[in-house]
């Protein structure tokens, strides 16, 4: 199964929850108990406000990765007739940005699963700086995309992104399950 039918499933999932979740506090409420106000969905279980907000941050954390893997970013950003220094530049603060776009959802998920997102992070920038450091400032934006696309497929190892995104499915899988 590829990695954007689960993302798919992850997201119906999602969805279904929150639909569930509505259906079933309107029929609450339109029973209502005689003279009792209806008690919160808080009070009634913490982990059904807590969970769908967990699966959500991994869902936009999943997101994230896919957008900055460099097949990704490349596609998105490379613009004729950009040199090596820019087009750096330009990887870097995407990275960046999306990161910190995304920040605050480090409070729904494991440490782990953040380790893994924060080494995604680290670990593009230190090769993007890597191979534009080989590179004149000057060269055409092309020959630094084509040795960035050359490592990731050349790479020995799982790249980074793709742990992460293993980390971040099996957690949240783990959270569906109960």
């Amino acid at each position: 199964m590829s990695q954007q039918t689960l993302i798919y499933i992850l997201l119906a999932l999602i969805l279904l929850s929150f639909v569930y979740g509505y259906v079933r506090d309107w029929l609450a409420q339109r029973k209502g108990k005689a003279g009792q106000p209806p008690v919160s969905a808080a009070a009634q279980d913490p982990l059904r406000i807590t969970l769908p907000l967990q699966l959500q941050a991994y869902e936009r954390l999943v997101v994230w990765v896919e957008r900055v893997s460099p097949e990704q970013l490349i596609g998105r950003l490379n613009q004729p007739g950009l040199d090596t220094a820019t087009m750096q530049q330009l990887l870097i603060q995407t990275i960046r940005a999306e990161f910190e776009h995304n920040i605050s959802q480090q409070i729904y998920v494991s440490a782990a699963a953040w380790e893994a997102v924060c080494t995604v992070k680290e670990q593009l920038i230190s090769l993007i700086n890597r191979v534009a450091a080989q590179l004149p400032p000057a060269e055409p934006a092309l020959t630094l995309n084509k040795k960035l696309l050359e490592l990731v497929l050349q790479s020995q190892a799982p790249f980074p992104t793709r742990t992460a995104l293993g980390v971040l499915n099996a957690e949240a899988k783990k959270l569906m399950k109960g």
